[in-house]
């Protein structure tokens, strides 16, 4: 029997972010279309090489993306919405980019134009940028494909194809990765009159099969399609409509060999569903769903080939390559496999050899997306030749895991006894919400539709280069922080200028809204160089949690202090909960992650208690990834929800009534967790609405929810400038659905990555928004 290497996918950003800088220098109009694409190719051609050095027997094409792979497929099939103005045929870079970022129009001149990208064509309309929503529970944003009744579909990018030939012209063979047609339809939204997204199948199919075709004209023998909504509750006609797609593709291009992929979680009662389809081979995730190997291997064919996601491609812990071999053995022992990533490794940072000023008994125990292809091809050949074969690396990594299951710097037992309190009054406000309600508004006295921002303003490239030279010991500490007040001021100024009634201090201190607490925790590690993209020219470096967490000293107050000595108006103190603390991190997964998350909340609730003390009268505290978190099958849920709303009523319980709790969630669909985000009892919620056109208001709206709500009318993800009519129409969306005693007027998001030029405007417009309500 012959064990392979393969991997799903590598992360496309370049080790040193290459292709954000290539976006954001195109996207600016320094740079032409044919530099950016010259870039791209650099970076696919590094990366199929640097898999195959790595021991990679089978490597993906068709990974890559200039912004979303989920986009991607949307221009194969030509799925694009009229608003961007496309007549058929290529869909080129400009409308692109356009579903992604928006197209603003002014003075005839498309804002995100280039002298390389032929706009004139277009239609010159001010559109906005597609929906975005979170890829299953990861924290990867996707465009959400848009499908209208009737829709026809075409080949319109041979993207897929071209690349494949890319890398075959550089002697490398590669198996191309789709999309699958189900997935892609159940992971895009219907516009317009409702009608079921999968009666759009037959016609999608039709470009699939041509894909095919022309993949194995080119010399495919394999192509891997990828089927993650396998893992999540699906009902009859999803089911039948696997059926249907599989059998139609088989029949129609049956000499071009399936590779059916799905990861984040076991297939459970899919299983039958996923044996059952005329495809070639299969991809299981053994690290989310490590007990469905037998059933797996007792119910497949004998010829079906079995891929086994067996090394996490979400996380950045070495593998215990001897626990993996013992479970895998028996299965090796008795049929061909492919060893592989649980997932794509898009999720992980790409080389752990760039950290070289990373703590030394950490970094022994991690392993990002290079080294865990490495990994791969140990597990193979210790199949294949003997573990003998790789006695030495397999000793070290047994010694690796030893070492992390021992070392005293993981536990602390003070902050273990403290995270496992059960006292009642540790998650219970003084009052109800209208008490709370009714003491707010003596307490802040703020107009109807009060105004105010997410928390971050944009940190520009003066601010980025002051944090860098204070990093390198080129700005001292005295003149950092100097500078930083001056920043602070000068936006506490402006917001007092433009009439914003809830002020925000800006965070201009901060590099990021997770990793700036997480410095100041226990239990914490950081990266210099491990990036991972969130969205487009978006990429993360999220902390590593490796031990247990607590606060050794307060973290924003010095700086909510000087803001708010800068004004008399309210000014936020501003925090990361808990559970996004979690979410957006690299979680050590020694003990269950509700354990970890309350010892955050801990210390959070400490911070909010010295900002009340301090006098801080409107406290955030974000839980933008609440939503993320939820497990992918219904039945565990509520397990989640219970323990995530527990961790939030931790860090703010313990405050006054006059005190105003607000907090943040992001793209969610928040239907699935109404319940659960009324339960956290905060006073004020932010969500993002504008993409949707008030959609997602519609939960809070069938509810009934009790407090007051924020839905932002300005799409920050966008550089579109909003005008004030839109706004007010959104506003008058939203009043149709929400009390306007409960309305706040709010941006969708924080506005770090935007620049001042783009959001003075939007912002001046959302005051006049909310003043034209008021009248």
């Amino acid at each position: 029997m012959t064990v392979r290497v393969a991997t799903l996918g590598f992360p496309r950003i370049g080790g040193r972010r290459e292709l954000k800088k290539a976006l954001e220098s195109f996207w600016a109009g320094n740079s032409s279309e044919t530099e950016l694409l010259q870039t791209a190719a650099g970076l696919r051609k590094e990366n199929w090489t640097r898999q195959k050095e790595q021991g990679a027997d089978i490597i993906p094409s068709n990974d890559f993306s200039l912004y979303d792979h989920v986009l991607d497929t949307s221009a194969l099939v030509g799925a694009v919405p009229e608003i961007y103005g496309h007549k058929g045929g290529k869909v080129d870079l400009t409308t692109y980019f356009a579903i992604a970022r928006g197209r603003q129009v002014t003075g005839g001149e498309v804002a995100e134009g280039h002298a390389d990208c032929s706009c004139h064509h277009h239609a010159a309309t001010d559109v906005p940028a597609a929906e975005m929503t979170k890829w299953f529970d990861t924290n990867y944003h996707y465009l959400v494909p848009e499908f209208r009744e009737g829709q026809s579909f075409s080949l319109s990018s041979t993207k897929i194809i071209d690349e494949y030939k890319e890398a075959k012209a550089q002697g490398i063979e590669t198996r191309p990765v789709l999309l699958g047609p189900v997935s892609f339809l159940l992971l895009g939204k219907a516009h317009g009159k409702a009608f079921n997204k999968l009666d759009l199948l037959p016609a999608l199919l039709s470009v699939y099969t041509e894909v095919l075709r022309e993949l194995r004209q080119a010399g495919a023998e394999w192509v891997q399609i990828d089927e993650p909504t396998l893992v999540l509750d699906l009902d009859d006609a999803a089911r039948k409509a696997f059926a249907l797609a599989y059998q139609s593709l088989t029949s129609a291009v049956p000499d071009i060999k399936l590779l059916l992929t799905t990861y984040f979680g076991g297939l459970g009662d899919n299983l039958d569903t996923a044996l059952s389809l005329p495809v070639h081979g299969l991809h299981v995730d053994l690290v989310r769903a490590p007990h469905q190997l037998e059933e797996v291997v007792a119910k497949a064919r004998p010829d079906l080939l079995l891929s086994l996601g067996v090394i996490n491609g979400r996380n950045i812990w070495k593998a215990d390559l001897s626990k993996i071999l013992k479970h895998i053995a028996p299965v090796a022992a008795k049929r061909d496999i492919i060893v592989a990533p649980s997932c794509s490794l898009l999720h992980t940072p790409i080389d752990l050899e760039r950290e070289t000023q990373l703590d030394a008994e950490v970094k022994n125990w991690l392993a990002f997306a290079v080294q865990k292809i490495a990994e791969l091809a140990t597990i193979a050949k210790a199949l294949n030749e003997g573990h003998d074969s790789v006695k030495a690396i397999l000793d070290a990594s047994d010694a690796a895991a030893e070492s992390r299951r021992t070392s005293t710097r993981i536990h602390n037992q003070d902050v273990k006894k403290r995270a496992a309190q059960k006292d009642a009054k540790l998650t219970q406000r003084q009052s109800t919400f209208p008490v709370r309600q009714k003491a707010q508004e003596e307490a802040l006295k703020l107009p109807l539709f009060p105004t105010t921002t997410i928390g971050s303003f944009p940190q520009t490239k003066e601010v980025r280069q002051a944090r860098a030279r204070h990093a390198k010991k080129e700005l001292s500490t005295q003149d950092y922080v100097a500078f930083l007040q001056k920043e602070t001021e000068s936006a506490i100024k402006w917001q007092e200028e433009v009439g914003l009634d809830v002020l925000v201090h800006g965070e201009f201190e901060r590099n990021d809204m997770v990793q700036y607490f997480g410095e100041k925790l226990s239990g914490f590690v950081f990266t210099k160089h491990a990036w991972v993209q969130s969205y487009g020219s978006r990429y993360v470096r999220p902390p590593i949690i490796f031990g247990d967490v607590s606060r050794p000293a307060a973290m924003t107050l010095d700086w909510w202090q000087y803001a708010q000595s800068c004004s008399k108006k309210p000014v936020k103190g501003m925090l990361t909960g808990p559970v996004t603390i979690l979410n957006w991190s690299f979680v050590r997964d020694d003990q269950p992650r509700s354990e970890t998350c309350r010892q955050i909340a801990f210390a959070i609730r400490d911070e909010v208690q010295d900002l009340e003390k301090a006098g801080c009268p409107v406290i955030q505290i974000d839980e933008a990834a609440l939503r993320e978190g939820l497990p992918l099958r219904r039945k565990d849920w509520q397990h989640y929800l219970d323990w995530a709303v527990e961790s939030f009523r931790v860090t703010a319980s313990g405050v006054q009534d006059r005190t105003q709790i607000h907090t943040h969630m992001c793209y969610s669909e928040f239907n699935d967790i109404i319940r659960a985000i009324a339960d956290m009892d905060a006073d004020v919620i932010s969500i993002e609405t504008a993409r949707s056109k008030m959609e997602l208001l519609e939960a809070f709206t069938d509810h009934k929810y009790p407090a007051e709500i924020g839905p932002g009318v300005y799409d920050i993800h966008s550089p579109r400038v909003p005008s004030v009519e839109e706004m007010v129409e959104l506003l008058r969306a939203a009043e149709k659905k929400v009390p306007r005693r409960q309305l706040w007027v709010n941006p969708d998001c924080g506005l770090k990555t935007r620049n001042w030029k783009e959001v003075r405007p939007a912002i001046t417009n959302m005051v006049k928004a909310a003043e034209i309500l008021r009248g």
